[in-house]
């Protein structure tokens, strides 16, 4: 296996006439078969809510789901299990999973009871993943259905940045309607994973389900795009860099001068990250130039090899004197996909501020921009919420949550 940097302009054509450009850049970051093995094992840490509010069939459906869970690892994966309410205890240390059937047990006499405190969970289960993560591939699944009452929100995000930091993904489940989708976003950007949201206790198996195939086609970790920007070339001053693909999310970045480094955390097979950039190319003169040198730069823990890299990828632009333009519909499609996470974005920002009218506008183009680049889930789900502020009524919190999911994904 090896890392394959796909690059494309929005349009590579420029009017040499034009002081300074702007255009999008895709990178599309791809694990390549190239006769290597297979994936590392897993290192598995599950953070499980099992407060009051879990009382009944959300309990008793998580506990199944993770049984199954637990049947579908293998000998050389290792598992923790971490539980919280208002308080956090380790009910599973770390360890191989050989003894399916006592893990099971462990994990079938939990009872719900006090509150939430979702940053002790997050601590405890980074402090046991930690243990493991050489030569694995390390992921955490914390889960909740609730307000993080008895905690600290900014702890969570800080132990979230730690969890990524240690090359442990951390990935969020939403139990419910009464989870923080705010925070719980946060942690799952920040800890370099994805947000899930389980509307009904019967779809946490499919959802664990989900997020362990997911973990299961992770080749390489820790993994950082570098980009050089050549003389001329500079990103846009606000939000410029964002990924696309298989989510969306809003991606930090560290520059020094024309250097820029954007963290990407696991690369899997079969699903590319797609990261979009947001350039101003000044005047060059007529003839093809350079723009951006991009490469990878991540781990392998199957071959327990640390600094990988990938081959450089040099992007050029080409400066016509009758410019003639020649718009990439790929890439197209990449900006779209931003457009409709942003515009939701400020639907939502609106509409707390008491703005309805604002925020079923901005919904409604969501929808359109969702129709343009094929994803009917999401433009059904804004289109209905968009009408139902149209016409006086309130979003109930599964309708916000429904819109904050399909701003960042397709439906599944």
């Amino acid at each position: 296996m090896s890392v394959a940097l796909h690059c494309a302009l929005s349009d590579p054509y420029l009017d040499s006439q034009q002081t300074a450009s702007q255009r999008q850049l895709a990178i599309s970051i791809q694990v390549a078969a190239a006769g290597m093995g297979s994936h590392a094992p897993l290192n598995l840490g599950l953070i499980l809510d099992h407060s009051g509010s879990m009382h009944g069939p959300p309990l008793t459906m998580v506990k199944e789901a993770a049984g199954r869970l637990v049947d579908q690892l293998s000998d050389e994966d290792l598992l923790s299990v971490i539980v919280f309410d208002h308080q956090a205890k380790v009910l599973l240390p770390l360890q191989t999973v050989s003894d399916r059937d006592l893990i099971k047990r462990k994990i079938g006499i939990l009872k719900p009871s006090g509150g939430t405190a979702i940053d002790e969970g997050m601590k405890l289960g980074i402090e046991e993943a930690a243990q493991g993560k050489q030569g694995k591939v390390s992921q955490l699944f914390l889960l909740t259905d609730g307000e993080n009452e008895h905690g600290d929100n900014k702890r969570c995000l800080k132990l979230a940045e730690v969890a990524a930091d240690y090359t442990l993904t951390l990935n969020a489940l939403g139990f419910g309607d009464h989870w923080n989708q705010d925070v719980l976003e946060k942690i799952a950007d920040a800890g370099a994973g994805t947000l899930s949201y389980i509307e009904e206790p019967d779809a946490a198996v499919d959802e664990f389900n989900r997020l362990l195939t997911r973990a299961q086609s992770v080749f390489f970790t820790n993994a950082h795009l570098h980009l050089s920007l050549l003389p001329g070339v500079r990103l846009a001053e606000l939000k410029p860099i964002a990924q696309v693909a298989p989510e969306t999310i809003e991606l930090p970045y560290l520059q020094e001068e024309n250097e820029i480094v954007i963290r990407l955390g696991d690369l899997m097979s079969e699903t590319p990250r797609v990261v979009l950039t947001n350039l101003y190319i000044g005047g060059q003169g007529e003839g093809t130039f350079p723009i951006v040198r991009a490469y990878i730069r991540y781990d392998s823990p199957a071959t327990d090899q640390m600094g990988l890299q990938s081959e450089s990828v040099e992007v050029s632009a080409i400066s016509q004197s009758t410019y003639q333009p020649s718009p990439d519909q790929h890439v197209q499609k990449h900006v779209l996909t931003l457009a409709k996470y942003r515009q939701t974005q400020i639907a939502e920002q609106k509409l707390a501020k008491g703005d309805r009218q604002g925020a079923a506008t901005l919904l409604q183009s969501a929808a359109k921009t969702a129709l343009q680049m094929g994803d009917q889930g999401a433009a059904t789900v804004l289109q209905e919420n968009a009408t139902r502020l149209q016409t006086g009524q309130d979003l109930s919190e599964r309708d916000r949550k429904r819109t904050r999911i399909v701003s960042k994904t397709r439906l599944q």
